[in-house]
C-alpha cells in the first residue's frame, strides 16, 4: 500500500551539522533519528564560507548549488569541475571534502544513501514531463514557485523547496511534472 504525503518548506526541521559548521533544514528520511540509523535522507543545507563537509562513512551523496555563485569541492584532494547551480554531483560519504564557495553564501540540496540497502537516481527535470517508475520511492522536490505534480488521479501543488513523497510503490508508476525539479527514485535492495 502505497503513501502519499506532500512536505512543506516552511516545515522543515532545522538541525546542525555533524560538524558543527553550519545547519541543515531536513526535509525527509525513511528511518532513524537524528544524524544516525537512516537508509536515505533528503536536506538543505546553508553553507556561509569555504570548509570542511562532515563525514558520513557507508553513505553515498550527491549534492546540487540551489542558490548562490556555485562552489567547487575538493574530494580526497582532487578538485571538482566547478558546480553551479542544478548541476548534480556524486562523492563517497567516507571521503575527506572541503568545498571553496566561488562567490558568497550558498544553499545546496543534498541526497545522502546507504548504498548498501538502496539503489537511487536522481535528475532535475523542467517544462512539462511525463515518466514511468517502479522506484519503491519516489521524491520530487520543487524549485519552481508552482509546480504540479501529478500521479495516477491525484495531483499536487508545490511551491519552491515543497517535496513531493510517496512511498511503498510496488507498481509501475506514471507521474507527470509541470514546472522545474529534481526526482529522486530508491530502491530498496532488501
Amino acid at each position: 500500500m502505497s503513501s502519499l504525503k506532500v512536505l512543506r518548506a516552511k516545515d522543515y526541521p532545522r538541525m546542525p551539522w555533524k560538524n558543527g559548521g553550519g545547519s541543515t533544514e531536513e526535509i525527509t528520511r525513511d528511518a532513524g533519528t537524528g544524524l544516525d540509523g537512516f537508509g536515505w535522507r533528503l536536506s538543505i543545507a546553508d553553507i556561509g564560507e569555504s570548509g570542511g563537509f562532515s563525514t558520513f562513512a557507508g553513505y553515498e551523496r550527491i549534492i546540487t548549488v540551489l542558490q548562490g555563485d556555485g562552489m567547487t569541492l575538493s574530494v580526497d584532494g582532487h578538485d571538482s569541475r566547478p558546480l553551479l547551480p542544478l548541476d548534480p554531483f556524486a562523492f563517497s560519504g567516507e571521503s575527506k571534502v572541503s568545498c571553496t564557495l566561488l562567490g558568497g553564501p550558498i544553499r545546496d540540496f543534498n541526497l545522502i544513501y546507504a548504498p548498501q540497502r538502496y539503489g537511487a537516481r536522481l535528475q532535475w527535470l523542467s517544462g512539462e514531463q511525463r515518466f514511468f517508475s517502479s522506484a519503491g520511492t519516489v521524491l520530487v522536490f520543487s524549485v519552481s514557485d508552482a509546480l504540479e505534480v501529478k500521479v495516477g488521479n491525484s495531483a499536487s501543488q508545490l511551491g519552491r523547496h515543497d517535496c513531493f513523497q510517496l512511498g511503498g510503490n510496488a507498481g509501475l508508476l506514471e507521474v507527470s511534472i509541470r514546472g522545474a525539479c529534481c526526482v529522486i527514485e530508491l530502491t530498496s535492495r532488501a
